[in-house]
């Protein structure tokens, strides 16, 4: 596995990179399946550090969790209890959803945009009406069941996700509702 371990304006010293490759390393031996590598970025926030850590693993899902702290080495702990919380709590799913499946994951490539927003409500309307693209991506569009894409969008800390529904094989969208509840958008119910 291969770990990347960085600092936005930090020093990061040998020690704690050996540090988080120890407590991480343990983590993903006893909850993850195959993980293939590893993302951990510290930085400062006023008198705080911060300590978001990622971790994409061979099925697709990609794991992330985010501590502050005022102590960079607490701040990393923090965020692998997250970390492994998250692991956990999923790891029976994760088993379940891929004991059954025969072939592994099949993901679709889809196109991703960023769009620019309006500066304020008072401004006045563009000559144009095409909204400017700030980024433009490629992503993959992964084909599961419900239950595996709610799995997903929870792992990856994401408030929505795209994909393409094993049943039909049609694009449903799954999203946190600002209650806190999940919703399912799927079209082809849509009369």
């Amino acid at each position: 596995m291969q770990y990347q371990i960085s600092g936005k304006q930090i020093d990061i010293g040998d020690a704690l990179q050996t540090h988080v490759k120890d407590a991480l390393g343990s983590i993903l031996d006893k909850f993850a399946h195959r993980p293939t590598d590893a993302n951990i970025i510290f930085s400062r926030s006023a008198n705080e550090y911060v300590c978001e850590a990622m971790v994409h693993m061979s099925t697709g899902l990609t794991a992330s969790a985010k501590a502050h702290s005022h102590e960079i080495y607490s701040a990393f702990d923090q965020c692998s209890d997250k970390m492994e919380k998250q692991l956990r709590r999923y790891k029976r799913r994760l088993k379940d959803h891929h004991k059954d499946r025969p072939q592994p994951v099949d993901f679709s490539d889809a196109s991703s945009y960023i769009l620019a927003g309006a500066e304020t409500a008072e401004e006045s309307e563009p000559e144009t009406l095409q909204p400017m693209i700030i980024a433009e991506m490629e992503t993959t569009i992964p084909t599961v069941s419900v239950g595996e894409a709610v799995m997903r969008m929870e792992l990856s800390g994401a408030d929505l996700l795209v994909f393409r529904n094993e049943g039909h094989k049609g694009v449903n969208v799954v999203y946190r509702r600002d209650d806190g509840n999940i919703g399912w958008v799927d079209p082809r119910n849509i009369n």
